[in-house]
């Protein structure tokens, strides 16, 4: 039997681009089994194998206050709160366990006590993904378990391990691209996050070559993590990078069954 998994980076409102790749599969008729993400594609993740689909979702991420900063509220720790992601998830996964979901998902998590990352295969969803997009200096770190957790990306932004185990087939998803130029930005959270993937680029091209295919849709680093209003343009990115791929995909698509007339 063969299996194939798709792994989601983290990238915010970037993630939506995940989507438009996966109606591209969906479009292709390439089913997939199991999927791994962090972050975003974490959110993502567990949207997606609770059975909505990806147009859905981006219509679920536009509405959501975690993908536009100027919309989220204070808490009194003078961070921003996360009750909102936790209300979005309750809405629209009627499931309570990562277990649960009728299609395997994986959840990056950074264990913030234990300096490591850790890759959830069980446990409460809506735990595992607040853990997992708890961005650090945004958000007031999660606790559960006992411990603290932030945002999975900081250690592993490409979770492709858990599905090199259990899957014939990788499909990367990766939204964070360093175009060679972009035009200059005075916002903190710009320079921040760029040097983020800056730091951590190196890692991810290293494990891509454990994909079968791997799908880094140049024009992403014109969107910040929180562009949510340009949602549309960045789901058409990412729809149309992986149709570009369907070469390399056909071997998964599902042939049409022959019919025969005696």
């Amino acid at each position: 039997m063969k299996n194939t998994g798709i792994v989601l980076s983290g990238g915010g409102a970037r993630g939506i681009a995940h989507l438009g790749a996966l109606q591209a599969l969906e479009d292709l008729d390439i089913s997939v089994s199991h999927l791994s993400g962090t972050s975003a594609g974490a959110i993502a993740a567990v949207l997606y194998a609770a059975g909505n689909t990806p147009v859905e979702i981006m219509e679920i991420f536009k509405e959501s206050s975690y993908f536009g900063l100027s919309h989220l509220l204070l808490n009194k720790g003078g961070m921003f709160d996360l009750e909102a992601l936790r209300e979005l998830l309750e809405k629209h996964i009627p499931f309570k366990n990562l277990e649960d979901l009728p299609i395997t998902v994986f959840v990056a998590a950074t264990d913030l006590s234990a300096n490591r990352s850790v890759i959830f295969s069980s446990g409460r969803i809506v735990d595992v993904v607040l853990a997992s997009a708890c961005i650090p200096f945004i958000f007031e770190p999660i606790r559960f378990q006992g411990r603290q957790w932030i945002d999975g990306g900081i250690l592993n932004n490409f979770p492709v391990e858990p599905l090199l185990q259990h899957c014939n087939c990788v499909i990367g998803s990766h939204v964070n691209r360093l175009d060679a130029e972009i035009p200059p930005s005075r916002r903190k959270i710009h320079i921040l996050e760029r040097s983020f993937h800056m730091a951590i680029s190196a890692s991810v091209y290293e494990k891509s070559s454990s994909c079968s295919v791997f799908l880094d849709p140049p024009g992403l680093s014109a969107y910040g993590m929180f562009d949510v209003k340009k949602a549309q343009a960045i789901f058409d990115i990412g729809y149309n990078h992986c149709m570009l791929h369907s070469g390399e995909l056909a071997p998964l698509m599902h042939p049409t069954p022959k019919i025969y007339i005696s």
